[in-house]
This record gives C-alpha cells, sequence and structure tokens, in this order.
C-alpha cells in the first residue's frame, strides 16, 4: 500500500529517507523519480544517514555511481553498503542507457547493498524482482514535497512472492 506524505524543508525530506532506511536491506532497489530539485539527493543523504553508511553523499551526476561502505547502522541494524546512482547521464555518451546500464554491473552489487538510483524509473527495474518506488514532486512556490512509496513486486505470479 503506498504511503503518501508532504515534507515541508529539505531536511524533513532527509528525515524521511532516514525512516525509510530503517527497513531497507541488502538486495533492495530505491528507484526515485521526481523533476530536477524534487529532492532525490536529499532522500538519499537521509537513506545513508539511516543506513549509517561512510563517507559524504553528494550527487553522482557526473561519475554516474557512488559507493559508499557499510558503517555503524543506527538501531543496531545490520550494517548495509549502499551503491548511489544518478541514471539520468546514462545514454548521452551514444552508447545506449541500457549498455551503460549493465556495465555499472549494479545486479552484483545488489547482493550486499542497498542499489538507490535516481531518474532510474523505466530503466533499473528489470534489475531485481522488486524494488521500492518513491516518487517526489515539490511545489513550485515553495520548498514543500510530496512523495508517494511503494514496494512494487514485478513478478507476474503472486505465489512467487517471499
Amino acid at each position: 500500500m503506498p504511503v503518501h506524505v508532504e515534507l515541508v524543508t529539505a531536511a524533513d525530506t532527509a528525515e524521511f529517507g532516514a525512516r525509510l532506511a530503517d527497513v531497507l536491506v541488502a538486495g533492495d532497489l530505491v528507484i526515485l523519480d521526481g523533476p530536477l530539485g524534487a529532492g532525490k539527493t536529499a532522500m538519499t543523504k537521509g537513506i545513508a544517514a539511516g543506513l549509517g553508511v561512510q563517507g559524504r553523499v553528494t550527487s553522482p551526476t557526473f561519475v554516474i555511481a557512488r559507493e559508499h561502505r557499510a558503517g555503524s547502522r543506527p538501531g543496531g541494524l545490520p550494517p548495509v553498503a549502499l551503491v548511489h546512482v544518478d541514471a539520468y547521464r546514462l545514454g548521452m555518451t551514444g552508447q545506449s542507457a541500457v549498455d551503460e546500464l549493465d556495465a555499472l554491473d549494479l545486479d552484483t552489487d545488489l547482493t550486499d547493498a542497498v542499489v538507490v538510483v535516481e531518474w532510474g524509473e523505466g530503466l533499473v527495474e528489470k534489475l531485481t524482482d522488486g524494488h521500492v518506488s518513491v516518487r517526489l514532486t515539490r511545489d513550485p512556490d515553495s520548498d514543500v514535497r510530496r512523495v508517494t512509496a511503494s514496494r512494487v513486486d514485478s513478478r507476474a505470479d503472486p505465489r512467487e512472492r517471499r
């Protein structure tokens, strides 16, 4: 069932990401969708804080992907690494976006990390049987963001679900 939340500040967006991290485990794919300025990187910073990963989280716009090693996770939950991907520029090199995505080898990272992909909708869903979809919108006249988050199971047969 989708969760709908209104977030007044960028700090609220990061806090929502930290709460989302409480239910994430290695192998989870999180797809962040929304226009420029909607809060995708702020959400990822919150997820990273909630996972307790090491290193400063910044947008990987030009490097495409950054890996953050597992650290001490809040609440005593098992440590997990984070791979942060910005798929916005995939396909701009003359190579297809799918080929560039395959070169990142994200399916390997999914075995022991949470993978968060900005701008990945319609491109990365094939990596797993399910993912967490987070859609962000931003009020053009303020910093208020609206978030809809849900778990999506892409397997056709419901008997295959965990």
